[in-house]
């Protein structure tokens, strides 16, 4: 904190903390508003184990006021007060269950939280109930799941699907999703994992998956599987796993280093061939997360993951569809069709693997009739290799 009619506090030897560094939390977003008597306060956002709390700090420094415990585990999209200033604040929020929303705050009462405005959806959100829990990685790191179902507890074995994206600093907090909305309501069990790569524990959970570290981010994923199963959530026969982007590398890996563990697989605009990612589109940018095969040492990391050589010829492999874009300028589609080649040419399961293939679109942002569409393709894969039926069973 600095006086901007103070120049003796323009310097860093003489700044102050206001939100000091929290052990359990990374600091997000925060605005600075009117306390009730007048001094000025700091609406901070940190997010705990991928769920951002709010809490209010006095801006002298002296520490934390309050926490807004009207708040329900969800992901803030960001906070700001009136440019004429005031005691209140608006509050971006989403949960899995809750459309984009803008809440209200008020100095007056730190704690509590006010509709302003929401998002409209199609439909009746249906009931879901949300789990939080841990699986336990290969080196014994704790990764947390979100895990939504109708019922809360693992009743019986379900079809579940398995999602996560584990790099580039990208934290999977709890968001509104249509598509995980319409697999719980049909009987199904939908579960977010919260991998090293990402930022949900902040740079260093980041760096834990990244290089060298990679294979971290894969047994992650494969721990949190194996949590499931052992959990009663579900089993290998109704497992399915589902990725995009760096996320398709994620559920390429888990095809090719465990294909008994799921039984089926949506792998979407990915890279899976390593060796050449940066030759194409976008994948000359991304060495300093995955590493460049100039570099011989760096080569033996890529080959020691890449899904496209892991495949491995007389192998029983899970159904799998690829869905890609022909106006990919990121990733290119040349990435999901030569795995895509390879897997059927080595497989000996009935189980099909197909390619879907959209054109005109890109890696992106579409048209709402095509977002529907491509869920409405996923999901139809997914129900149709893991049993699921609008009845539940």
């Amino acid at each position: 904190v600095a006086d901007p009619a103070d120049p003796a506090t323009w310097t860093p030897s003489a700044w102050r903390d206001v939100v000091p560094q929290q052990p359990d939390g990374v600091l997000s977003d925060l605005a600075l508003v009117d306390g009730p008597d007048g001094g000025l306060q700091v609406l901070a956002v940190h997010a705990v184990d991928a769920t951002d709390r709010l809490s209010l700090w006095a801006a002298d420094g002296s520490g934390r006021l309050a926490e807004v415990t009207d708040l329900r585990p969800g992901s803030v999209s960001g906070v700001s007060a009136p440019p004429e200033g005031g005691t209140t604040a608006w509050v971006g929020f989403t949960d899995y269950s809750t459309p984009p929303s803008v809440l209200r705050w008020d100095a007056t009462a730190p704690g509590a939280l006010t509709s302003w405005e929401q998002a409209p959806v199609a439909g009746a959100v249906p009931d879901v109930q949300v789990l939080e829990t841990h699986a336990t990685s290969a080196d014994g790191t704790p990764v947390h799941l979100f895990v939504l179902s109708a019922t809360g507890t693992p009743d019986t074995p379900r079809p579940t699907v398995l999602y996560g994206y584990g790099g580039f600093n990208v934290s999977l907090t709890p968001a509104y999703s249509a598509q995980a909305l319409a697999w719980v309501a049909a009987g199904g069990v939908w579960v977010v994992a919260n991998l090293r790569g990402g930022s949900e524990h902040g740079e260093e959970w980041h760096r834990a998956g990244m290089r060298e570290r990679k294979q971290n981010v894969f047994d992650d994923f494969t721990a949190a599987a194996e949590h499931l199963v052992a959990g009663g959530w579900t089993t290998p026969a109704r497992l399915a796993v589902m990725g995009g982007s760096n996320g398709g590398l994620l559920v390429g890996a888990m095809t090719t280093q465990h294909p008994d563990l799921v039984a089926a697989v949506v792998c979407s605009a990915p890279l899976l061939d390593m060796v050449r990612y940066e030759l194409f589109g976008l994948g000359r940018t991304w060495n300093d997360e995955y590493g460049t095969a100039a570099d011989p040492v760096e080569l033996g990391w890529l080959l020691g993951y890449s899904p496209y050589h892991r495949v491995v010829e007389g192998t029983a492999y899970p159904a799998v569809l690829f869905t890609t874009f022909e106006s990919d300028t990121r990733v290119d589609p040349l990435h999901a069709r030569k795995l895509a080649a390879a897997l059927q040419h080595a497989t000996t399961a009935e189980a099909p693997i197909v390619l879907r293939r959209e054109l005109s679109v890109g890696h992106g942002a579409r048209a709402v009739s095509r977002t529907v569409g491509l869920a409405a393709d996923q999901l139809a894969f997914l129900a149709a290799h893991t049993g699921l039926s609008p009845a539940g069973t």
